[in-house]
């Protein structure tokens, strides 16, 4: 075999990035836009000595398992590798996955695995679940304005204001930012040479879309003509708050260090509900950490508590705790709860959160979890 040859396979397995592999004479062949039980013609694109890789020439026979992608960008973003698959099959890999690295990498016995092991729980909700976003902005080949997300393994920006997994108010706010830097001559982040204002557009949106936030990340002291933007994005239905954030760093960090809040309120309210009724809110400013798919933390945040079979004595630690999430759900039926996490704002956001919920069980401590733990044990907590 050579580069360039054409050759046949069936795809009998997937790689973690979604790639499918086909086996030709032995040796395996990395093809992607593929799905489990595709019969593909491919390329040789790069040989090694016992892999290659393949381009998809033909889907010659679909896989029973083949959908049509609701994205036209799929292909090139790096976001959705599994769209053209159906969510049961690709459910179905990804627990598959899970058995197969606790088999060979953790080396738990198959005996162990098969009885301890429950099903994957899928998401009753396939698609436009994201509460959260953070778009790249650039300037195109003719000096307009784009944004979008970037394209796999590279800093090449899709130009789109569209996300079939993110909220659909974010088209009507990314197009509101693209059309005041028209407006008011306000240039995109260059990361070639670190000139350029408008660097991301952060979104946050509550789970029932009644709250939603705007964070411009830009590469200045300050946003030109700031008021107009405000003035066009307040009134956009449900926007609660609207920040600038400053980062004039030269790296891939999102966000800098300083946030400044232009409108409305420094943070939006979220819940999250458990499966047995529990309802709790928190506040979620530009830097929290936050789950993305607010339903599936419910029945992550409930299997956790359920398998801590907590009965109401126990003291429970939460090292990097972030904003107390996971901390709260705990506290619930714990008896006391100690939250660790290195970043002050968020445990202030922590603090405040136990006091919204009505929990007074929680102790929040700012610094380092390898340095605190040891003293948690030496204090007898």
């Amino acid at each position: 075999m050579e580069k360039n040859d054409i050759l046949f396979g069936t795809i009998e397995d997937l790689t973690v990035e979604g790639e499918g592999v086909a086996k030709v004479d032995g040796m395996p062949f990395f093809i992607k836009d593929t799905v489990i039980g595709d019969e593909v013609r491919f390329v040789v694109t790069k040989l090694k000595k016992n892999y290659g890789y393949g381009k998809a020439l033909e889907i010659v026979t679909p896989s029973k398992d083949r959908v049509n992608a609701v994205c036209e960008h799929f292909k090139r973003c790096g976001g959705c590798t599994f769209q053209p698959m159906k969510y049961e099959a690709e459910l179905k890999f990804k627990e598959k996955k899970v058995y197969n690295n606790l088999l060979r990498i953790g080396e738990v016995p198959t005996e162990i695995l098969d009885e301890a092991m429950e099903s994957i729980l899928g998401c009753e909700k396939e698609y436009h679940y994201r509460n959260k976003a953070q778009f790249p902005f650039g300037t195109d080949k003719d000096g307009n304005p784009i944004c979008g997300f970037y394209a796999r393994r590279s800093h090449d920006i899709i130009p789109t204001t569209e996300c079939a997994l993110g909220m659909s108010i974010n088209k009507t706010i990314l197009e509101a930012v693209l059309d005041f830097q028209k407006k008011c001559d306000v240039t995109s982040y260059d990361e070639g040479t670190g000139k350029g204002i408008i660097r991301h557009v952060l979104i946050r949106s509550s789970k029932d879309e009644k709250e939603h936030m705007v964070c411009v990340v830009i590469n200045a002291d300050q946003l030109p003509n700031v008021s107009v933007l405000v003035e066009t994005l307040s009134h956009i239905e449900g926007v609660a708050s609207i920040s600038v954030n400053i980062n004039k760093k030269n790296t891939n960090v999102i966000l800098g260090d300083k946030t400044v809040t232009l409108w409305g309120k420094d943070t939006i309210l979220d819940t999250i509900e458990g499966d047995d009724g529990t309802v709790l809110t928190f506040e979620i400013s530009p830097q929290s950490f936050f789950q993305v798919n607010p339903t599936q933390t419910g029945k992550l945040y409930s299997i956790a508590q359920e398998y801590a079979d907590l009965r109401g004595g126990e003291t429970v630690w939460d090292l990097y705790c972030g904003i107390g999430t996971i901390s709260l759900f705990m506290a619930k039926k714990a008896g006391r709860v100690i939250g660790v996490e290195i970043i002050d704002k968020a445990i202030e956001d922590a603090k405040e959160n136990a006091k919204r919920n009505g929990l007074s069980n929680t102790e929040f401590l700012v610094g380092k979890a390898e340095e605190i733990a040891p003293e948690l044990l030496k204090r007898g907590d």
